[in-house]
């Protein structure tokens, strides 16, 4: 657990949770999910001291739960935003490399390095509550960025708790890009295996992946949902007297549409994704019935060869003794030279109607 005091022109690391709210600025009490869950009455009892209130017992259970997808609920002095982020697990692109050598098997444990934790953000008035994953990043990437600003970088401090968590929000969604391209990657070699001939396992990988993407889709819907609600519950704040405060609200606003129009983009790629792998999947059954089609006209066309000569073996194979040409030492050079004419020009016919072209 790190505890941030966060003022207009300074941002400062303090070493343990503070007995009342400093004088100016606001506190950010960011944590893991396990350390928050173990510090719960600690930290209750300095919202106490700090809003006048703690967190609600059912809000609690839903910041230490690791399964919760995002969504908005407020109360009359706090507002809780669960996100669930979206990032590419650790090992992710070594996989990938041994798939562009030729290892199949790599992209089932491709999938599963996706990272869909969720984030939980408690906004009161002056204090902001952040609860992350044990691995999660953007903890320490805000810290270290607020903590290098100096000079004219001050004017970018956050001005207040929301202002902090819809930047926190719109990073978790800007690093999905990186999360866009290895998607996109992974469908490219799937489909590149799968028209090298290996169908056999990659179009069950590929099916693999248009499910993983589903669950994207899913995640992303909830995301907008969310964050559509925090819009709304923004705007049903009492207008402010103070015309500086009227601007802050107005700032809040335009960066939740900001983060909302990124939510969408990223849902609009995850569909387009989407429908490549459902395409792939169509190609691939496509092939496989061009390629069974081209098999069929070729056993067609030796047939339809091979159906006279059979006739004319068949018709002097007859037991009789007045077949044309059965007792004539020549009969046989006749007949087998008939043959071959007739097999040669069936041959030619095909060839000129493209029945034998693979094209």
């Amino acid at each position: 657990m790190r505890i941030f005091h966060v003022e207009a022109e300074r941002f400062t690391e303090l070493d343990a949770l503070p007995d009342a709210l400093p004088p100016a600025g606001y506190l950010w009490v960011a944590s893991a999910r396990r350390e928050f869950e173990v510090r719960i009455a600690e930290v209750q009892a300095g919202l106490q001291r700090w809003a006048g209130g703690p967190l609600l017992d059912l809000h609690v259970a839903d910041l230490i739960n690791n399964q919760l997808p995002s969504h908005f609920d407020t109360t009359s002095w706090y507002d809780l935003l669960v996100f669930r982020r979206l990032a590419a697990g650790a090992g992710t692109e070594r996989l990938f490399i041994d798939e562009e050598r030729g290892t199949v098997g790599s992209a089932r444990a491709a999938l599963a390095a996706i990272d869909t934790s969720p984030v939980g953000f408690v906004v009161f008035d002056r204090v902001l509550v952040t609860v992350h994953p044990t691995d999660c990043g953007v903890r320490d990437f805000f810290a270290q960025r607020l903590q290098s600003q100096t000079g004219e970088a001050r004017m970018r401090m956050p001005s207040s708790p929301p202002d902090l968590m819809l930047r926190m929000i719109n990073h978790m969604v800007d690093s999905y890009l990186e999360l866009r391209r290895l998607l996109t990657r992974q469908l490219e070699v799937l489909q590149r295996l799968l028209f090298e001939g290996r169908g056999a396992v990659v179009w069950r990988l590929l099916l693999d992946s248009r499910n993983a993407l589903h669950l994207l889709e899913e995640i992303c819907e909830d995301q907008r949902a969310a964050v559509v609600e925090w819009i709304d519950a923004l705007d049903e704040w009492p207008d402010a007297p103070d015309p500086a405060a009227r601007r802050e609200r107005e700032i809040l606003r335009v960066r939740s549409r900001d983060v909302l129009e990124h939510i969408e983009r990223v849902l609009s790629h995850v569909r387009r994704l989407e429908s490549s792998a459902e395409t792939a999947v169509q190609m691939h059954f496509a092939a496989q019935s061009h390629r069974t089609n081209e098999i069929m006209r070729a056993l067609t066309v030796l047939t339809a060869i091979f159906l006279p000569l059979n006739l004319v073996t068949g018709f002097f194979g007859m037991n009789f003794e007045g077949l044309p040409l059965i007792h004539s030492p020549t009969g046989f050079w006749i007949v087998f030279s008939a043959m071959l004419c007739v097999g040669i020009g069936m041959i030619w016919y095909f060839w000129r109607k493209r029945y034998l072209s693979t094209h």
